[in-house]
């Protein structure tokens, strides 16, 4: 069974005018959920796409290790799973129809993708909506599919930006319970969010503020180092900082 873990060392990558990232090092491990805390323009968005190989770095490294050796991306590629911030269904195609299209995408086959099927429907409470066409589904459920659709494949690494952006306090609540359940099964997982509530819920927290890293590790040790009660407050207590 792959293990992949993910370890970036001095990235920095500038998009225009702006420094998106500045020189960031972090590890993943896998079974560990990491949470991207930041405010828009933070960086986030640029170091998910980094991590799935939709963009390079202007310097610094990403490396990728499947059970602690070192590969290359083309050979993990498939194993990776990518949730955008703004998901790209087909409004018209019903909740089946966009696995059917994903099974044929990933090239899975019937005996797999049927087993598959049925433990994504069941683990996000879709069962009863599989002939509703994704136009119609409300945003939490909107956002259920595209994980759906994003786990068929069975990934060791699932990339999620902001996937709760714009979902009401139930499904929210309903999507971290899926999330929770993915680290049970050894999968990484790497999210971002600018919900500071959210924070809390990780397994560690990388901090991010104009492409940089101003906080990381644990969510419960870093509060404590910050001198924080919150990570709202950490944040505050950062902009009044920046002001002095």
């Amino acid at each position: 069974m792959s293990q992949i873990s993910i370890q970036i060392k001095n990235l920095s990558k500038r998009l225009g005018p702006n420094q998106a990232l500045a020189g960031i090092t972090a590890s993943f491990e896998p079974a560990l959920l990491y949470g991207l805390i930041g405010p828009d323009g933070a960086g986030k968005t640029t170091l998910m796409r980094i991590l799935m190989g939709l963009l390079f770095p202007d310097s610094g490294e990403c490396a990728y290790l499947d059970n602690h050796q070192t590969v290359a991306f083309e050979r993990v590629r498939s194993s990776i799973a990518y949730m955008p911030q703004q998901q790209s269904l087909y409004p018209d195609l019903s909740v089946a129809e966009h696995l059917e299209f994903f099974r044929d995408l990933y090239l899975i086959s019937g005996k797999v993708f049927q087993k598959r099927r049925a433990e994504l429907l069941h683990l996000t409470r879709m069962e009863p909506f599989q002939d509703r066409p994704a136009g119609k589904l409300s945003g939490g459920m909107y956002k259920k599919l595209g994980l759906m659709c994003a786990l068929l494949q069975s990934p060791d690494v699932v990339l999620l930006d902001e996937p709760t952006n714009g979902v009401d306090p139930i499904s929210r609540r309903e999507f971290w319970d899926l999330l929770y359940r993915l680290i049970r099964q050894k999968i990484l997982v790497i999210m971002s969010t600018a919900y500071m509530d959210e924070a809390e819920r990780c397994s560690r927290v990388l901090v991010l503020d104009e492409g940089k890293i101003i906080a990381a590790g644990e969510p419960l040790s870093v509060l404590k180092q910050e001198k924080a009660g919150n990570f709202e407050e950490l944040f505050l207590q950062r902009q009044k900082a920046g002001r002095r």
